[in-house]
């Protein structure tokens, strides 16, 4: 990394944006400023709009020639950062650049101010060449750690052109392997309360005879639970399958059993390992993440009159909210015995799906095989992510990828990017926009 970039980089860490302390508001202001100042540094304009509840940095560097008819692409990042306690794990200042032992660290470096620095870095660049071949709006928020709204809902209003849109925030499967993110699941969250008693009961005068509502819940809830790693048919609508380009990356990578060994987990069942990948980039899967019943901690011989629980469902990409919520409500509705109340509340993230066959997409794959001598595998992401649906809705062709590494430590102390990513992340960038400025 030359000195100018390193000079520029730890500027834009050294503002410590972090959205989930009010304390930082300014900071995180501070962050979106950084941005507008750096494209217009480069040639563009920029302005800092407040809209919703955060900030986005809203900009545009024109093609160097024929601008009028050239494509645009929408560049895509985020300049808050997580919080960086516990500080005493850093083996650095978490908000001044440090280089060591072949990674540059720093909070945000990797999720996302340095990745986002390596698109802005690359436009700049070729604007000042008077080489830019394309239009390249720049929309990055200042709240993805706390939500990610901002972004959606901009998009949603948004009628300015886009041919594709740009993400680096994500990151290589090892070192030298790097990949392109084409879905991520959804999410539905379900908040459910049964109610069996007009109150409790002694167990020893009613025990037998009484429902109990922490029975008449665990019995609901297992209606929606997987048999041999897949969920009940009624959960499984509309999933849209991975292709065999898909598959035969997914094939390279490591064994489940391996990924889930690595992190002290134990498979679902006999087949978890070997359908690792597949259950969970392309299969819906459900979670109870909660029960709330009785006087937890206490012994006590009650029959609970109300228990609750909170549930989570990950949809697989094609799958709708408002369908699958409410085809669990009504398996939970039909598991209920007679005299038994249910109270469901749901809501949710779509999944999102980028089409391998877009042509954006297929150029950033050839791009990136230019540019890093290895093609990207394609792959999918078992969480969620708010702008990938929202793209995919106004119909964006979406090239999601990135230069971290699994062991780049997002969201954790000693956050580190590899030093060499810097120029190949440049180079590659800058590869990319010569390739969609043929869309």
């Amino acid at each position: 990394m030359d000195q100018a970039w390193r000079d520029e980089l730890a500027e834009f860490l050294r503002i410590p944006s972090v959205s989930a302390e009010p304390a930082h508001a300014d900071d995180v202001r501070r962050a979106g400023e950084w941005v507008c100042d750096f494209v217009r540094a480069a040639g563009g304009g920029a302005e800092l709009a407040s809209f919703g509840e955060g900030y986005l940095a809203l900009g545009e560097l024109r093609a160097s020639s024929g601008a009028a008819d050239a494509p645009t692409v929408l560049v895509y990042g985020h300049f808050d950062v997580q919080p960086p306690a516990p500080l005493e794990l850093w083996e650095s200042d978490p908000f001044e650049l440090a280089m060591r032992d072949g990674w540059a660290y720093g909070r945000g470096i990797a999720d996302d101010k340095g990745q986002l620095y390596l698109l802005l870095k690359a436009a700049a660049e070729l604007a000042r060449e008077d080489a830019l071949p394309l239009n390249v709006r720049v929309a990055c928020d200042g709240e993805e750690e706390v939500g990610g709204h901002t972004i959606v809902d901009f998009l949603a209003a948004d009628d300015e052109p886009a041919d594709a849109c740009v993400i680096f925030d994500f990151g290589f499967l090892r070192p030298g392997l790097p990949a392109f993110c084409v879905a991520t699941r959804g999410t539905v969250a379900l908040e459910v309360v049964v109610t069996a008693s007009e109150r409790d009961l002694h167990s020893g005068l009613y025990g037998g005879a009484a429902l109990n509502a922490i029975h008449v819940l665990v019995d609901a809830l297992a209606a929606l639970f997987p048999r041999d790693g897949r969920l009940p048919e009624p959960l499984r609508q509309g999933i849209h399958p991975p292709t065999e380009e898909e598959l035969a990356g997914w094939r390279e990578l490591p064994p489940g059993g391996e990924e889930l060994a690595g992190q002290g987990a134990r498979p679902l069942d006999a087949r978890a390992a070997e359908e690792f990948y597949l259950r969970t980039w392309a299969e819906p899967s459900l979670d109870v993440n909660g029960i709330l019943g009785g006087k937890p901690g206490l012994r006590n011989t009650t029959i609970s009159a109300r228990a609750s629980a909170e549930l989570s469902i990950r949809l697989a990409p094609g799958q709708d909210v408002d369908t699958t919520g409410a085809a669990a409500e009504r398996m939970l509705r039909d598991a209920l015995p007679e005299g038994a109340e249910l109270e469901v509340r749901y809501h949710g993230i779509p999944a999102g799906l980028i089409r391998p066959d877009e042509p954006a997409v297929q150029l950033g794959l050839d791009a990136f095989e230019r540019a890093l001598g290895v093609r990207p595998l394609l792959i999918r992401s078992g969480g969620s992510l708010p702008i990938v649906p929202a793209l995919a809705a106004r119909g964006t062709p979406t090239i999601l990828t990135g230069f971290s590494l699994p062991e780049s430590n997002i969201h954790s102390p000693n956050e580190r990017l590899p030093v060499e990513h810097f120029p190949l992340g440049v180079a590659a960038a800058r590869e990319l926009f010569g390739a969609l400025a043929k869309l």
